[in-house]
């Protein structure tokens, strides 16, 4: 007798992709829907076919034009879709009603960006900062899907206050989403204390920042030597992670990896990450990590500049790092004032690494100043703190004092002048 296994298994849901051409967009339609069809392929979903169509003007009740509803429609009928992908931000209503139009499920990118945070996130601040948003999201979305559930009646008799299951619905939201922003102030406020600590003795720090897919994680591992989570998948970091850098010739950093950004990301991530981006703003310098082989990578550029600028980081020093150099085709080639801002690597096989990590010890240098204290025998914990977050370049003993030379962030030596009044300035 044959016996045959069957996969218990969701099959994966087949999609249609609609993107609208819009008059001064960042990238190009087709770049836009070829991305959003990494989104949603990283999201579980099948993409089957794909739609566009050039809008100088959304309609206010379906986003696309009524021909091309139509159009989307018998497409999906065709290919058996379940689901229509929208490329750019849709209204309450205008999903309302396409689902009615289309007859099926319609989603958008800000859903599809929010359904792959929730799949990635893996700390306890992530999947609550994820959950608020999709709650964000939701709530303007709850439709009156159980009008039988309602407490008000019909007839006479039965008029009087109540409360709809809508309105059930929507209170029981905003109660969940007070609890995980109370949740959220709590973590924040343990990471302040830790973050209080670690300025007691500060570290520079260097934040990579860049498109997601740009190649971050695979630099940290190629900077730091550290096993990091390294996927060709977009968001597949989604948690900072910090590792300790080592510079030529200068204390050592702090290198922090942070969440990818993309084209039209959802303003409810921002505000949800927004605690989590302030290690951003907050860098001693940005690594801005670009991939160089992708065709419109200067438009990824001017994406990730215009979130620094919303998130307060556009004054931070920063260094580009031209990623996937080994790819890079000579038509695309950074100019010459660009490679003075940056520097030709490739994370994956190690070029261009270590012209990289003088760079940033160059930059992370010019915060630097030059300390030549006579610190106490007592004082123990000033060497310590010198030792920790400077080089130092001299000892020699005196009596009851030693003698030390050191280069140091300028924010730890006003810090530990503060602590420590009886150390002195040592004589040239």
């Amino acid at each position: 007798m044959k016996h045959s296994l069957h996969s218990t298994a969701r099959a994966a849901e087949r999609a249609v992709l609609v993107g609208a051409g819009r008059p001064g967009a960042a990238i190009s339609t087709v770049e836009s829907v070829e991305e959003l069809g990494r989104l949603a392929r990283t999201a579980g979903l099948r993409v089957v076919g794909q739609a566009t169509q050039a809008l100088h003007r959304p309609e206010a009740a379906t986003f696309i034009g009524t021909g091309k509803v139509n159009e989307v429609r018998a497409l999906r009928e065709r290919l058996r879709a379940d689901v229509v992908v929208f490329d750019d931000a849709l209204s309450p209503a205008q999903q309302r009603n396409l689902e009615r139009e289309l007859g099926c499920k319609v989603v958008d990118r800000s859903a599809l960006i929010l359904d792959i945070f929730a799949q990635h996130a893996r700390s306890t601040e992530g999947k609550l900062q994820v959950e608020l948003a999709q709650l964000e999201y939701l709530l303007p979305r709850l439709t009156r899907q159980w009008t039988h559930l309602s407490r008000l009646g019909g007839g006479v008799g039965t008029r009087g206050p109540g409360e709809t299951q809508l309105e059930v619905d929507r209170r029981r939201v905003r109660e969940r989403m007070a609890l995980l922003r109370r949740r959220l102030g709590a973590v924040e406020r343990t990471r302040a204390l830790h973050r209080a600590q670690r300025e007691a003795v500060p570290s520079p720090t260097v934040a990579l920042v860049g498109y997601t897919n740009a190649g971050k994680s695979t630099l940290m591992r190629s900077l730091t030597g550290a096993h990091v989570h390294v996927e060709d998948r977009l968001f597949a970091t989604l948690d900072p992670t910090v590792r300790r850098l080592r510079v030529p010739g200068g204390a050592p950093a702090l290198l922090v990896d942070t969440v990818g950004f993309i084209h039209k990301i959802p303003h409810q991530l921002i505000e949800a990450f927004k605690s989590t981006l302030e290690q951003v703003a907050t860098a001693s310098v940005l690594l801005h990590v670009v991939d160089v082989s992708h065709s419109g990578w200067r438009a990824h550029v001017a994406i990730v500049e215009a979130v620094l600028r919303e998130i307060g980081a556009d004054g931070v020093p920063t260094w580009f790092a031209f990623n996937k150099c080994e790819l890079l085709e000579p038509t695309a080639r950074p100019g010459r004032a660009e490679l003075e801002r940056g520097t030709l690597v490739s994370a994956l096989r190690g070029d261009g690494i270590e012209t990289l990590r003088q760079q940033v010890g160059a930059l992370l240098a010019a915060d630097l100043v030059r300390v030549q204290w006579e610190v106490p025998l007592g004082r123990g914990d000033v060497v310590a703190a010198l030792r920790r977050g400077g080089r130092v370049l001299e000892e020699r003993l005196g009596s009851g004092t030693l003698r030390i030379s050191a280069l140091v962030p300028a924010r730890l030596a006003g810090r530990l002048r503060k602590s420590a009044p009886e150390v002195r300035d040592a004589c040239s």
